[in-house]
């Protein structure tokens, strides 16, 4: 019966809906988002538990990213279901215990959100009942400047995200935005990016046909722009 009753409280928001609103007491003090965050990307994330090592670990990696999201237009926002006191505690002995990978005296500077009532993962289907009923998995909401829930992405408790992907995720969608491309499997910033299709016969022959040195194509429906 608690799992059914959980099932019913959950929500989960697709890609292209409005990020739900909500607001929360978090280590940086109270935020309201998505009006705080008005033309900022935004990283939502959450994780299981407070002082659990893998978790930890992706704090540390996401806080020693922080200016690097922070040039791409990017704030960082981690919620789990603690108190803000355990919050406070484990960011604490982050900074003061723990080495990790060549970091040390890592300290975030980025909310972690007090969630203890699961108003704000209930929201956003961040507790999965049939893995758990009282942590958050590890999901994560890229949510663009007009407050857009772009990507979703979803990992097993076990496992750590790899930062370094989210990153790139959201410079390949800043890309789509600003030049109306789109971009290829394992794309890195720099590689060449794919054109749209043609919209008719006609275009297609003359995109085929094109003398435009920094197109070429693959097939008519295939047709990549040079980066370099």
């Amino acid at each position: 019966m608690e799992n059914e009753n959980l099932k019913e409280n959950q929500s989960l928001p697709l890609i292209g809906d409005s990020a739900p609103a909500f607001k929360a007491k978090t280590t940086m003090g109270d935020i309201e988002f998505p009006k705080d965050y008005k033309g900022k990307w935004v990283i939502l994330f959450s994780h299981p538990a407070d002082f659990t090592p893998v978790c930890t670990t992706e704090f540390m990696t996401f806080a020693t990213m922080q200016e690097d999201f922070k040039k791409i237009n990017t704030e960082l926002i981690g919620l789990s279901i603690d108190s803000l006191y355990a919050h406070i505690a484990w960011l604490r002995t982050i900074k003061e215990k723990i080495e990790f990978n060549g970091m040390k005296d890592v300290e975030v500077k980025f909310p972690l959100i007090e969630d203890l009532k699961m108003e704000v993962s209930g929201k956003y289907g961040m507790v999965q009942p049939g893995a758990s009923t009282t942590q958050a998995v590890r999901a994560v909401f890229i949510i663009d400047p007009d407050s857009k829930v772009r990507a979703i992405l979803y990992y097993p408790l076990s496992t750590g995200r790899n930062m370094d992907e989210i990153k790139r995720m959201i410079i390949a969608m800043q890309k789509s935005d600003k030049e109306g491309v789109a971009t290829p499997a394992n794309w890195k910033p720099g590689d060449d990016v794919i054109v749209p299709p043609p919209g008719s016969c006609g275009t297609a022959k003359e995109r085929v046909e094109s003398k435009d040195d920094k197109i070429y194509c693959l097939d008519w429906f295939m047709c990549f722009k040079k980066e370099k």
